[in-house]
């Protein structure tokens, strides 16, 4: 029996030792992985894991004396390391499902013939409905977990039995994916507030314990930002798997950290939806048909008197701000101002992930029972080719497409065509003299032969080379004086000096075209 004892008392120290590094910051576990030799580098989550698999694996005095002190540190008014541990025979109960809260006899009341101490008179807690959770039966309503001493680490147990009937149903139930049923016993902790409806948020340093076993509580998120630390995300935990699916009774306990707010805890049979079966029940009772979207659209662009800037249209994008491809079904809020969608089966895929609820639009809630899919946007999207990335909304209900910059100046240079001939002048060097040299040494003869002098500007030489004559004009063809004297200052162009140039490079009446 002494021995049963002082197993029990260091599994006991062991698991407290184990919520205390749970409640250390990164300087904390920095401190604490350094005094026992091991690497203190790495983010918080990682710090945590290394020093829980430390605790666990390494269990010694001087280690415990190591988390205590660190604890004390952060926590001065804790004077002792849970010295005044609650009796594990004296459980904490919470009251009947049948009884009322405000019973007042000590004794009276029972919870599966274990007798409880009446808890004082509290108000209702609502907990919000989870759109991937049914309720089906409640097991345990939402009750207060009351502190038993001043310490900062509390335990709390409750237990339930289920029916054979709730036993059925888990057993019977589809399987969402290998060990996990559709249908589970889920357990819920809020804030104790009776005012509005309550979302899930979990204690400090929590743990959930069923029937002896610690069962998986969702873990924390990295976070993108630095200096941030991760946050936790909050959802029912499912409890099935560690209960006794018989009548036999459960018995759950939950370690939490006292640091001054109020929580509450229930348990609940539930069926457990998927993102696919969400979509179904949106496709088929949550369909805005296309002309309500127009009229919606009509009374955007509606003409506004006292407004002194008339909007003649809405543009809208036909790619999802979520992940950036080309929408399927479009999806928005009902209560949203604007008109751009976003695609129903991701959203519904990223909340089953991470539950968030809020519009990737303007940042607003987005509840599931506040989606509908635009049917207006569905029929555009089929009518559309996968190109049109945005469309623009006029003030009658119809629509146009719009195309980027990009697409319109393709277009323009694919059917633009020139304003001049083309002249195919890619002609060869003729007796090691380029086609300009060649056609300025014909050019007389070409005159002489009557092809054009007044108005042929395009003459071929000897060498074939095509000449360009982009100055003639009328004084030119006075200045000329007739084709025979042109071909008389030719004959002695041979004898003759080359002609002065002006400041350009090129003949000052003919430029060959290349």
């Amino acid at each position: 029996m002494l021995s049963r004892g002082c197993s029990a008392k260091m599994a006991a120290e062991l698991v407290e030792a184990m919520n205390m590094v749970k409640s250390f910051r990164v300087s904390d576990l920095q401190s604490l992985l350094a005094s026992m030799g091991r690497s203190k580098s790495g983010l918080k989550q990682d710090l945590v894991g290394r020093a829980l698999r430390l605790v666990q694996t390494e269990y010694s005095p001087e280690l415990l004396k190591n988390v205590r002190q660190l604890y004390e540190t952060r926590f001065p008014k804790s004077t002792a390391w849970l010295g005044a541990r609650r009796p594990e025979s004296v459980p904490v109960t919470y009251p009947a499902l049948n009884s009322s809260p405000r019973g007042t006899a000590q004794g009276t009341d029972y919870l599966n013939s274990i007798p409880k101490p009446a808890p004082p008179p509290v108000a209702e807690v609502k907990l919000v409905p989870l759109p991937f959770y049914h309720n089906l039966e409640t097991l345990l309503p939402p009750t207060e977990l009351i502190a038993q001493n001043s310490e900062k680490l509390q335990e709390s147990q409750c237990v339930f039995e289920l029916t054979t009937s709730q036993v059925e149903q888990i057993r019977n139930s589809s399987e969402l994916r290998p060990g996990m049923k559709s249908v589970q016993v889920v357990l819920r902790i809020c804030y104790t507030d009776s005012i509005g409806v309550q979302e899930d948020q979990y204690p400090p340093n929590i743990a959930v314990k069923v029937n002896q076993s610690y069962c998986h509580v969702p873990g924390y998120y990295p976070s993108n930002k630095p200096g941030v630390e991760p946050r936790r995300p909050c959802r029912p935990v499912n409890i099935t798997p560690w209960l006794h699916l018989s009548t036999v009774t459960n018995r759950v306990t939950i370690t939490w950290g006292n640091f001054g707010k109020r929580y509450s805890v229930a348990v609940y049979l539930v069926r457990v939806f998927t993102s696919g079966e969400l979509f179904n029940q949106l496709k088929h009772c949550s369909v805005e048909s296309a002309d309500r979207c127009r009229e919606r659209i009509q009374d955007k662009l509606r003409f506004d008197p006292e407004s002194e800037i008339a909007t003649t249209g809405l543009r809208v994008s036909l790619i999802c701000p979520l992940v950036k491809m080309r929408l399927g079904v479009p999806c928005r809020v009902l209560t949203c101002a604007h008109l751009q969608c976003f695609d129903a089966v991701f959203f519904l895929q990223m909340n089953e992930k991470k539950p968030t609820w809020t519009c990737p639009v303007c940042d607003k809630p987005a509840p599931f029972e506040l989606l509908t899919i635009d049917g207006l946007l569905s029929e555009i999207l089929k009518e559309t080719p996968e190109d049109v990335e945005e469309i623009e909304y006029l003030t009658d209900g119809s629509w146009r497409p719009i195309r980027d910059d990009k697409e319109k100046e393709r277009e323009r240079e694919n059917s633009r065509t020139p304003d001049c001939p083309v002249v195919d002048i890619c002609v060869p060097e003729v007796n090691g003299h380029s086609p300009a040299h060649s056609g300025t040494n014909q050019t007389g003869k070409s005159g002489s032969g009557g092809a054009s002098a007044g108005s042929g500007s395009i003459s071929a030489g000897s060498g074939g080379g095509a000449v360009v004559d982009l100055t003639l004009d009328d004084s030119s063809e006075e200045e000329g004086g007739g084709g025979a004297e042109d071909s008389e200052d030719t004959d002695d162009s041979q004898d003759s000096p080359a002609p002065k140039r002006g400041r350009y490079d090129y003949d000052k009446d003919l430029v060959t075209a290349y």
